[in-house]
Order: structure tokens, then sequence, then C-alpha cells
């Protein structure tokens, strides 16, 4: 170890000037450089791991005299330990600056993870609801956190207010706060089990939805009223009349008609070919077309240059108010979704076809997933079957094709 030289006051270091290096004293080896320039900075000089060496402390005056003493102790302590301080510093240096990468706001990730993932969306309005959603409800409480601080009571301050109130709303938030979690462990962002989950966890402190959610059904008319209805809005003038009318004989939702494009559609064949990504399910769906379903089409202006089969202002599809608008001015208290209840009410009601042919008319997810599994095909005849009754029905014409149950009938007369 270098003898200590005496130690030399805060007056003395400051007169140092003239270019060189110079011992203070107070630890072994350490002095102060002064360079040609007038610069003048701290230095320690060691030997460690059989090599000699010069650690930098700081400049001078910005360290002074006692401060760099300070650090020139703490350095002898290290390598009295058998540590390089020049690696612990570096080591320090990177542990702040993998902190700071950490530290980013719910906000900030939950922006980054919306525009990761907006393209895989089905459409724009799925990516602003995310983004309002969270906007309204979480970032109040949670925006301004870091995502390896935010813990349970944090989520269910966001949770609690809206989960009796509003409770679709919470619930989705909830499943939202929880992707965006999982997407900040994924990011290495945090660590820990996720506070938003819910099987083992929030489910043991907030009630089931189906406890506390009020049932709200889409307004609907009866089915015996479904025929007069229907030969009003025939006369009803306006695409989104028609749009609603083809909704109606295709029991198909108000969303699916208005993106509707005529390469969807195969005349010769009368089916309606839905492609996955417009549908709820994520899955391809055929419709079958009925006689009136054809003729409606047929009866839509022709135009060399169409793509949406019921277009709106400059040829894009219809807003997603413009089939709601039909039936408000015809004063009938019902919503286009209600008209699917009501083709269901139908199916249930006057004919025996089994259920899972209607609710595969709905595109809805019939029986378990083994029994999906095994049920390959779509039911396509049996439901062209049934839509061509719904049409005959909403006509107020006799049937032609028998029900199944029109055909019970017929076998016991016989």
């Amino acid at each position: 170890m270098p003898r200590i030289a005496k130690e030399l006051g805060a007056l003395a270091v400051a007169r140092l000037k003239v270019p060189g290096w110079y011992a203070v004293g107070g630890v072994a080896g350490l002095g102060l450089q002064v360079t040609s320039t007038g610069a003048r900075s701290w230095s320690l000089r060691v030997t460690f791991g059989g090599k000699r060496r010069e650690l930098g402390l700081g400049g001078y005056p910005t360290v002074l005299v006692a401060a760099a003493r300070d650090k020139a102790r703490q350095a002898r302590e290290q390598i009295d330990q058998g540590v390089d301080p020049t690696i612990a510093k570096k080591s320090a240096e990177s542990a702040i600056k993998a902190a700071q990468a950490r530290a980013v706001t719910f906000r900030a990730l939950a922006e980054r993870y919306i525009k990761a993932h907006q393209a895989g969306w089905k459409n724009a309005k799925h990516s602003a609801q995310w983004a309002s959603t969270l906007e309204q409800y979480a970032h109040p409480e949670l925006g301004a956190m870091f995502v390896d601080h935010i813990d349970t009571p944090a989520v269910l301050k966001v949770l609690q207010p809206l989960w009796g109130v509003k409770t679709e709303t919470a619930s989705r938030l909830r499943g939202r706060i929880e992707t965006i979690l999982d997407y900040a462990t994924a990011q290495e962002l945090r660590d820990g089990p996720n506070p938003a989950r819910w099987k083992g966890h929030l489910a043991l402190t907030l009630p089931r939805r189906s406890k506390v959610q009020k049932v709200e059904h889409h307004a609907a008319l009866p089915v015996s009223a479904m025929p007069d209805f229907m030969q009003r809005l025939r006369d009803a003038n306006g695409n989104g009349a028609r749009a609603l009318e083809f909704a109606i004989l295709t029991a198909a939702r108000s969303g699916e008609v208005r993106g509707m494009h005529w390469r969807e559609v195969d005349l010769a064949t009368k089916v309606w070919t839905i492609p996955g990504e417009r549908m709820k399910a994520g899955r391809e769906h055929r419709v079958p077309l009925s006689k009136a379903a054809v003729e409606l089409l047929v009866a839509m202006p022709s135009q060399a240059d169409a793509k949406v089969v019921f277009p709106g202002t400059k040829g894009k599809p219809l807003s997603d108010m413009s089939l709601s608008a039909v039936l408000r001015r015809m004063k009938v208290d019902a919503v286009p979704h209600g008209m699917r209840s009501s083709f269901r009410d139908w199916t249930a009601e006057s004919t025996n076809y089994p259920n899972e042919v209607a609710e595969m008319a709905l595109a809805h997810a019939v029986g378990s997933a083994v029994e999906a599994a095994y049920r390959r095909g779509d039911l396509f005849e049996k439901r062209r079957a049934m839509m061509a009754d719904w049409a005959t029905f909403l006509a107020k014409q006799p049937c032609t094709t028998p029900t199944p149950k029109r055909r019970a009938k017929r076998a016991e007369a016989a």
C-alpha cells in the first residue's frame, strides 16, 4: 500500500494549480491531478489483482477534499473485500438504467399494447373501446403508477365502485387491466402474480357477475307482430330500411349486414358468406338466402363500382345508428338486435326445428367444445329450409315448405 502523505487542508488543495499529481494525504494513494489546461480531478492509486491502477473520484471543486477522502476510503474498503471498485460502479450504473427501463407507467404501457395489437383486432371501434374504457375508469387511478407497483388494492380501487352498478363494463375493464399487466410481465417490467386475475384471486373478493348484474334484454317485437311490421318496413324508403329488412330475413347481426360487401354474395347459389374477421366468434359463417332475401338484393340499385351492399353517404357502410333510426321513425319499441330474439322465439314457439339449427342460424356457439368438435358441418340445408319458412311467415303467406312440426302432423294424418 502507498505511504500516506501529509494531509493537506482545503486551502492548501485550492492552491495546487501547477500541472502535476499531488498526494493530499488522509487516504493512501489519494491525489489531485492538475492538467496543463488547469482542470483538476481526484484520483486514487491502487494495486488490485496484481496490477497498478488509478481510479477517478470526480472533479475538483465539484468534489471537495472531505468528499474525495470519503470516496477513497470506500474504494479501499471494497478492494479489501475483494470487490473491484470500477466494476462495482458500472454495476450500480447498470442497475439504475435497468430500474429506469422498468419504470413504465400503466398508461404508457396500455398505449403501447393497443398500438401493438390494434392491427389484429376486428375494427377500429374495438381499439377505441379499449382506449376509452381505460381512459375513463383505469387511468385516473392506475395511469401514473409504474406497472411493477400495481397491486391488488390498487386494482380493487378501480373495480369496486363499478362492480355493482356497471357490472358488464367493470368485467371488461378487469380483463383489460389483467391483459396489460400480463403484457408487462411478458416485457419483464413486473414480477409476481397478476393482481387483476379473476380465478382464485379477485373471485374471492368480488361477487360473481350473475349475482349482481341486471339482465337487460334487447327490446323486441312479439312474434305475432312481425308480419305486420315487415309490411310497414317494406313500404319505408332508404338503405337503412333495406338493411334492417335484410337483417330480419337472415337473422344476422346489424353490424354484419352494414359491413356486407357484394363479393360475399353468391346469388346463383343463394349464399352469403361472412368472413371470419367480420364475425363475433371470429369464424366464417354461411347464410342461406331465402327467395325474399335474394329479391331484396337484386332490387338494390346497381352500381358498377359499388362494394358495400347497403351504402351510406359517399358509398361507405351505414352507421351503427342507421337501423335504430328506422325503428324510431316507425315508432316501434324495439332495437335491431331484438329482431334476432323475435326470430328465436318463432323457431321455439312455432316450429320443431332443433335448437342447434336455430342457434347455428344465429351464429351462436352450439353445445360443449367436445360436441362442437364432432359437429363439423354447419347444418346448412336444414337452415335453408328454416330461413325459407321464416320468410314465408313474415310475408303472411301459406307455408309451402313443411316445417318439421307440419311434417309430423302430416305423417300422423297419413
